[in-house]
C-alpha cells in the first residue's frame, strides 16, 4: 500500500500512484475497468476524450471525492482562454470543480503571463479548480517555478533515458513541496525494446513505471494503456514495490544506451 498509494499533496486526496492517461487507445469499457480497479488519478484532455467522458461522469457522480481529475488543455495563451477551458471541462464532466488544472507544455503551448496567472489564482480562489499545475519540458524553468510560484503540481518527463529531473527539478522541491507527476515513463515505448548491440534483459512497461515511482519525489506516474489487459499488467507490476538497487542500476544503464 505504501508504494502503490500516496496522498497527493496538491489535491489532498489519496491516489493510486498509477495515473490514467486516456488518449492512447483505451476504450470506454477499459476506462470503466480502470476506475473499478482503483485507479483514481485521471488526466483529462480535449484529445480522444469520447471514451472517457461517460465513464468519468458516472464515476464522479457516484463519489466525487474519490477521484482526482487533472485537466490538461491543448493551449492556453490568455487568461480568458484559461477560464473558458476550465468551464468547458466542468461542463463536459458534469462536475463543480477540477482537482488540478494544468497549463499544457508551458513556454510552447501555454504562456506564463500576469493575465494567465491572475486567472489561475481566481479560479482557485472561487473553487472551480483546487490546485494549479503545468506540464513542462524546460527542466531549469521547472526547478525555478517549483521553488517560487503559485503552481502546486508539475507534470514532467522522467524515465530511465531522461533522468535529468533528478538534477534540475527534484533538488528544488524542498521549499514548497509541489506534487510531481511523471510521464513518458517508457519514452514512447523505446525503453521496451533492445537497441542495437544490447544483449541483456529488456525492461517491461511495469519496470519503467516502477523506476519512476522508486524515486520518492515522484507522486504519480502516468500510464497510457491500450486496453484493460495492459492496465492490469501495469497495476500488477506496481504490487512488486520499488526496484532494487541492482535493478535501478540496470535500468539506468539501459536508459543510457537507449538515449544514445
Amino acid at each position: 500500500m505504501e508504494f502503490t498509494h500516496r496522498t497527493l499533496r496538491a489535491a489532498g486526496k489519496k491516489v493510486h500512484r498509477l495515473g490514467l492517461a486516456c488518449n492512447m487507445g483505451i476504450d470506454e469499457a477499459g476506462i470503466r475497468h480502470a476506475l473499478d480497479r482503483g485507479i483514481n488519478y485521471v488526466l483529462y484532455t480535449p484529445i480522444k476524450n469520447a471514451a472517457v467522458q461517460p465513464a468519468l461522469r458516472d464515476a464522479l457522480a457516484r463519489d466525487r471525492e474519490k477521484y482526482v481529475v487533472a485537466g490538461l488543455p491543448l493551449v492556453n495563451w490568455f487568461g480568458g482562454s484559461v477560464r473558458r477551458t476550465v468551464e468547458g471541462m466542468l461542463k463536459d464532466l458534469h462536475t463543480d470543480y477540477l482537482d488540478v488544472y494544468q497549463l499544457g507544455w508551458l513556454g510552447v503551448a501555454s504562456a506564463w503571463t500576469d493575465g494567465v496567472i491572475k486567472e489561475l489564482v481566481h479560479l482557485k480562489e472561487t473553487g472551480k479548480v483546487k490546485a494549479l499545475g503545468t506540464s513542462i519540458h524546460d527542466r531549469e524553468r521547472a526547478g525555478n517555478l517549483a521553488e517560487d510560484s503559485v503552481l502546486d503540481l508539475f507534470m514532467i518527463r522522467y524515465n530511465a533515458a531522461h533522468p535529468g529531473a533528478e538534477r534540475d527539478i527534484f533538488p528544488h522541491l524542498e521549499r514548497r513541496h509541489p506534487s510531481i507527476v511523471a510521464y513518458t515513463a517508457t519514452r514512447w515505448r523505446k525503453l521496451l525494446k533492445a537497441p542495437r548491440g544490447w544483449t541483456g534483459r529488456v525492461p517491461t512497461a511495469g519496470d519503467c513505471y516502477r523506476f519512476c515511482l522508486s524515486n520518492p519525489n515522484v507522486d504519480v506516474v502516468l500510464s497510457g494503456p491500450a486496453d484493460a489487459r495492459q492496465l492490469d499488467e501495469n497495476m500488477a507490476a506496481l504490487e512488486k514495490g520499488p526496484l532494487s538497487d541492482e535493478d535501478l542500476g540496470w535500468m539506468r544503464e539501459f536508459g543510457k544506451v537507449v538515449h544514445g
